[in-house]
């Protein structure tokens, strides 16, 4: 499903304009993405929960040359699953 999947099917369900779909979806996205800018976790019950991980800085390889190079530590975003949906994707 993509973006415009998504929001095409909002528009249906709640039969309101795809262009005022768009905005519910880009609102509930941004919201989304600034909560996690700020390092809050979101959670939606049933749904899963969003939250930033820190990676350690560590030690590499160039694969080209086998140098060893710094990997800095980083900021990345982490989706975990909410056990209705684990149950609802594990339904035969």
């Amino acid at each position: 499903m993509t973006k415009s999947d998504l929001v095409e099917r909002i528009a249906e369900k709640l039969d309101i304009t795809k262009k005022e779909a768009e905005a519910v979806v880009n609102v509930v996205f941004r919201s989304i993405v600034d909560a996690i800018k700020r390092e809050e976790k979101v959670e939606l019950r049933g749904f899963g929960c969003f939250k930033v991980k820190t990676k350690r800085a560590r030690k590499g390889r160039n694969p080209r040359t086998g140098e060893e190079i710094d990997i800095p530590p980083k900021r990345v975003p982490y989706f975990k699953p909410g056990k209705d949906m684990k149950e609802a994707v594990n339904r035969e």
